[in-house]
Formats: structure tokens, sequence, C-alpha cells
């Protein structure tokens, strides 16, 4: 074999290999991106199941930031309520800053509403209606129509996480990110009905109420959870009817959750601090300032929902 030929021959060979290594890297990386989309689907497991566990999964990681979001559309105006805070799931107890969104005659801004969401109450300062600024109104969450899912303009982190417990349909939806943080989409339909019998006691009566009292007692929801099973991201939509609309009022309120282990110190007012006269009932913003309504006043209850971490 002459030199030109040997030349020839170590190129062709060289061609060869390096089409042979390509072809393996390629096949490689082919099957890797194939073996993690599978185990991505595998590791999301039954979605209706680990749906259902979503809020025993928030009991185990203990405490969170939050930051909600409740839009609410009806005869043509939208208005956005959002609030921010924290939450202890271990106990129930969470504390919120909502901020009303301004009149559309540009009145004055309102001032934020301070809410302690309790197991099986709301606590509200700043509430107006002629309540004293130093006097907190506490609302019997079993007793609104809604079961406190819409009436305070932001729905409880925990209690939201229960609304899942009735999941009926769910579909994984793929991989995403939230605030940075790698996530599993789903999205489905709870029915309220089903989440009250399987809810914790503190929120088995508001959610059987809601169940009542909605439009619907279909839930349509998106959520999006890490990969420890924790809720990052939730937006459900709700319908129902008050008595200053003859159609339902469209509702989809979102809630962010994030820094896990963050401090949520907690404290609910004592008895003397709550305001015992009467107000006027609410429909669906916890506010009077908000939307009037047609229903009578009530008396607002003195009871404390919980021991004062005092």
């Amino acid at each position: 074999m002459d030199r030109r030929q040997q030349q020839h021959s170590h190129l062709g060979g060289t061609v060869v290999a390096v089409g042979v290594l390509l072809g393996l890297a390629a096949g490689a990386a082919g099957c890797s991106d194939s073996r993690a989309a599978a185990d991505d689907v595998k590791g999301a497991g039954d979605p209706v199941a680990l749906l259902r566990r979503a809020a025993d999964t928030l009991g185990g990681a203990g405490t969170s930031k939050a930051t909600t979001s409740m839009e609410m559309a009806a005869g043509g105006t939208r208005v956005t309520i959002r609030g921010k805070g924290v939450y202890d799931y271990r106990h129930r107890l969470g504390r919120l800053t909502v901020v009303l969104p301004e009149d559309p005659a540009g009145a004055a801004e309102h001032r934020p509403i301070t809410e302690l969401l309790a197991p099986g109450a709301l606590f509200m300062k700043n509430r107006g209606a002629g309540v004293p600024a130093d006097k907190w109104v506490r609302v019997d969450t079993a007793s609104v129509s809604d079961g406190n899912l819409v009436t305070g303009g932001a729905t409880d982190p925990y209690a939201a996480a229960e609304v899942l417990r009735g999941t009926r349909t769910a579909a994984y939806a793929g991989r995403t990110e939230v605030g940075g943080t790698a996530v599993r989409h789903y999205r489905g339909t709870a029915n309220l009905a089903d989440a009250a019998r399987s809810a914790s006691a503190a929120n088995r009566a508001a959610l059987g109420a809601a169940a009542k009292g909605f439009a619907t007692a279909d839930v349509p929801f998106d959520v999006y959870l890490d990969d420890q099973g924790r809720i990052r991201k939730l937006r459900q939509r709700f319908s129902f009817v008050n008595g200053l609309q003859k159609t339902p009022v469209a509702v989809a309120s979102t809630t962010l959750l994030y820094d896990f282990g963050t401090p949520a110190d907690v404290r609910l007012p004592h008895a003397q601090d709550i305001y015992a006269g009467r107000i006027a009932e609410e429909a669906g913003t916890g506010t009077d300032e908000n939307k009037p309504s047609q229903k009578p006043p009530r008396e607002a209850s003195n009871q404390p929902g919980g021991p004062s971490a005092d």
C-alpha cells in the first residue's frame, strides 16, 4: 500500500470512528431523554390519589409564606384583591394582609385589612363598617355560605389544599417552574361535598357550607407541586350567587406558597378585643367598602377561634 492509500485508509477509519461515536452519543442522549420523561411520568404517580394527599403533605411541611390573589368578575366588572402573609400548617393558623382594589370612582385607597385565619374562624381588623379601629371582627367560617373560601377576599391556604381532598378527575400536565422552583403541573376538578367528607375536623363544616352555598360544588383547579409534593401554586375557580347578582359570580382564587420553614408566629386576639356589635354581612369580600349587601345586619361573635399565643 503506497503512502496515498495509507492516508486514505487512516482518514476513512477516522471518519467511521467519529460517525460511530456521534451515533452512540445521540443514541445515549435519546435514551436519556426518554428515560427522564418516563421517570417523570412514573414519579408523578396517580394524580387523583396524589392530590387528595396534598393537604397532608403541607401539614408535614410546617410553615411557609403565602401570597394570595382573588379575581371576581360580575356584570362586566372585574376586581382583584391581594393578600400576603405567613401560615402554620400544623396548627392551622395564618396571618394575611389583604389589600382591596381602588374604587372605580377613584376614591381614596382603602386601608389594608389584617386577617387572622384559625380553625373554624376568621378574624379581621380595619374592616370598616363602623367597627372601632382597635377591635377585631370574628366570623364563624361554617356560618357563611362559601365556607370562607371567598368571604375574606383570600382563601385560607390550608382550606384551599383541603378542597383537593375532593379531587374527582386530574391529569398530569408536565414540568414547569414556579418562582424558580421545578414543579409538576396538574389540572383537574374537585367536588366540595367530597372534600368536606374527607376534610379535617376544623374545615369539615366550612367546606360543607360551601358545597351547599356555591352555584356548583365542582371546583376546577390547576395545581403545581414541587418534588416533595408540596403545593407551590394553586388556582381554583368558584362560582356563587349572592343577593345582588342574578347570574353566578365567577371567582378565581390563586395561592402561592414559598419559603417553607419560615417563622409563622400567629397570635389570636383575646375575647375583649373582639367587636360584639352589629355589622353588615358581606357578599364575597369581607368588607362593606367593596360591595354593599342587601342582607340584614347580624351580631358579630366575640368568641375567640382558638387559644391565644400570648
